[in-house]
C-alpha cells in the first residue's frame, strides 16, 4: 500500500512540474511576442495585456506592471469561481508573463507591422497554447468572464470573453487608429489558430467509416497490411432495410491511401468517408494522455 502511494506521488510530481514548466515556457514565450511585435506597433489582440499596452501609451508605466496591476483585483474577486488550484496556477503564469514583458526589451523585430501582427499572433498562440496545457490561464478577464456569467446567465463565458477582447479592439482602434484595430484583429485571428494547434495537437491522424458487405475480407487485411485495428458497428441500411457491415478504423495520412486500396480491391461498391482528427491518443499513436 505504502509502495502505491509513493508511486502515485511519484506521478503526481512528475506532472506538476511538467505543468509548471510549460506554464513558465509558455509565460516567456507569450511575453516575447508583446515586447517584440505587438508593443512595438500599439498591436493590442484583446484581454487584460491589451488593456495595458493602451494604458501604457497613456501613462508610460511598464505593461507588465500594468497588466499585474488590472489582473490581481480581478483574481482576488472571481478565484472562488474556478477552483484555488486553477486559480493559483493562474496566479502564476499571470505574474510570470508581467515579468517577462518587462524584463524582454521593447523592440522592432520585423520592422513592418503586418509581419508582427502575423508572427507576433503565432508565437503568442503558441505560448498561450503551452500555458492552457498546464492547467492555467494568464489572464484575468476569464475570471471577469466567470463573475459575469453568473449575473448573465444567458450569455456563455466564451461570447463574454469575445466581447472583452472586441472592447480592447475598438478601444485600442480609438487609442491608436483604425489601422491598429484591424492588425489586432489579424493578430488575435493568427494567435486562436496557433493556440488550437498546440492544445489539440499535430496528429496526422484521420478517422475512416467503411461501410460495405465484405467486412470478413476487409478486416483481415487492415490488420495485416496496416498493422491497425478497427471496430465493427452493428449497422442497418435505412433503403434496404438489411444489415450492412460498418467498419471504424483510426490511421495516420499517409495510410489512408493504402486503406482505400483495400477496400476498393475487396468492395467497390463500399461507401467510405475520412475526417481529420486533431488528436489519437492509444496504442499506435500518441500514448500521453496528459499532454
Amino acid at each position: 500500500m505504502q509502495g502505491l502511494k509513493q508511486i502515485n506521488f511519484n506521478k503526481e510530481g512528475k506532472r506538476l512540474c511538467k505543468d509548471y514548466l510549460l506554464l513558465i515556457v509558455g509565460a516567456f514565450v507569450m511575453a516575447f511576442a508583446y515586447s517584440l511585435f505587438f508593443i512595438p506597433y500599439d498591436i493590442a489582440p484583446g484581454g487584460v495585456t491589451g488593456i495595458a499596452t493602451i494604458l501604457w501609451d497613456i501613462t508610460g508605466l511598464p505593461v507588465g506592471f500594468l497588466s499585474f496591476l488590472i489582473n490581481l483585483p480581478l483574481f482576488l474577486i472571481g478565484f472562488r469561481n474556478v477552483g484555488w488550484r486553477f486559480a493559483l496556477r493562474s496566479f502564476v503564469a499571470t505574474s510570470l508573463l508581467s515579468f517577462f514583458i518587462d524584463l524582454i526589451p521593447i523592440r522592432d523585430l520585423t520592422g513592418n507591422i503586418m509581419l508582427s501582427a502575423v508572427f507576433g499572433g503565432v508565437i503568442l498562440g503558441i505560448g498561450l497554447g503551452l500555458v492552457v496545457r498546464s492547467g492555467s490561464t494568464t489572464g484575468g478577464t476569464d475570471m471577469a468572464a466567470s463573475i459575469l456569467h453568473r449575473r448573465v446567465t444567458f450569455l456563455t463565458v466564451p461570447a463574454i470573453l469575445m466581447a472583452i477582447d472586441a472592447i480592447v479592439v475598438i478601444l485600442a482602434g480609438i487609442r491608436f487608429g483604425i489601422g491598429a484595430a484591424f492588425y489586432a484583429l489579424v493578430a488575435c485571428y493568427v494567435s486562436t489558430r496557433a493556440m488550437d494547434l498546440i492544445i489539440k495537437g499535430f496528429n496526422t491522424a484521420v478517422q475512416t467509416t467503411i461501410i460495405t458487405r465484405e467486412k470478413e475480407k476487409i478486416i483481415p487485411r487492415i490488420l495485416s497490411e496496416l498493422n491497425r485495428g478497427c471496430t465493427e458497428i452493428e449497422a442497418t441500411g435505412t433503403y434496404t432495410g438489411k444489415p450492412v457491415g460498418m467498419l471504424m478504423c483510426v490511421i495516420s495520412k499517409v495510410e489512408v491511401a493504402k486503406l482505400k486500396k483495400i477496400v476498393n480491391e475487396e468492395d467497390p461498391s463500399a461507401f467510405v468517408t475520412i475526417c481529420d482528427v486533431h488528436e489519437a491518443l492509444g496504442e499506435g499513436f500518441s500514448t500521453d494522455f496528459n499532454g
